[in-house]
């Protein structure tokens, strides 16, 4: 199938699958007019690939579990590893996001938002603390 079947059949633009050729996660058969000619095996490659970045993994981590995913000798532990890891990421970040949101919080609750010149939010920011 060409690039335009393949995109519409894996949901994403041809321009990401031309992208991951060029990065070589992903490589296609070229038919004798040149064009691009995928399989039903690639648009699973790329099907899977789009559900790895929807999950927040980078290219090179894509690049392991695609890697695994054609290995039918992979030990799962190789992929739990990869998965562990990025779900530590994610819990960190939700960690760190967790602690904005409460300083920015506690921020705009201390903030009036009045007529006033006198801003806990620009104080915050500043780094300056006033006694009120």
């Amino acid at each position: 199938m060409n690039i335009g079947a393949a995109a519409h059949r894996s949901g994403l633009p041809p321009k990401t699958i031309r992208y991951y050729e060029d990065i070589g996660l992903m490589t296609a058969d070229r038919a004798s007019n040149g064009y691009r000619n995928y399989s039903v095996e690639d648009v699973y490659r790329l099907r899977f690939v789009q559900r790895s970045r929807s999950l927040g993994f980078s290219v090179k981590e894509c690049r392991q579990l695609l890697s695994l995913y054609t290995d039918r000798g992979r030990a799962s532990a190789d992929v739990k590893a990869i998965a562990t890891e990025k779900l530590g990421e994610i819990d960190r970040k939700i960690a760190e996001l967790t602690g904005l949101r409460q300083i920015l919080g506690h921020l705009v609750g201390s903030c009036h938002g009045d007529v006033h010149p006198d801003c806990p939010i620009i104080d915050g920011l500043s780094g300056l603390v006033r006694d009120h």
